[in-house]
């Protein structure tokens, strides 16, 4: 998958959860439960890290798989993104921006 196909799923996405889920929320309150449910994702991306390193009680040990730690990385991202769609951010321009601030901080190492 390419960086435009990744983008118009999101388009696509954005519009089935609007419609199933968001219907009668305003932008704001999309917002704000977009960001709680990234906050959610990262939870779980977080506990799966604990998984990977061996660091969480057995029973949860045993619900994680080899795929369990990349899927959710691929909902964080995911939800990051419709958050970023939902607030008007232009995510290519964003991130752009960012890989050149990075580059220049670390220009000399």
């Amino acid at each position: 998958m390419d960086f435009k196909e990744l983008l118009q799923f999101i388009d696509k996405q954005d519009g089935k959860l609007i419609k199933s889920y968001e219907s009668g929320h305003d932008k704001e309150k999309r917002v704000l439960a977009r960001a709680v449910k990234l906050a959610e994702e990262t939870g779980e991306l977080c506990s799966e890290a604990l998984s990977y390193n061996k660091n969480q009680r057995q029973e949860k040990l045993d619900n994680h798989s080899a795929n369990s730690l990349a899927n959710e990385v691929a909902d964080v991202i995911i939800t990051t993104m419709l958050l970023a769609k939902t607030t008007d951010v232009d995510i290519e321009t964003a991130l752009k921006n960012k890989i050149e601030k990075i580059n220049k901080r670390f220009e000399n190492i």
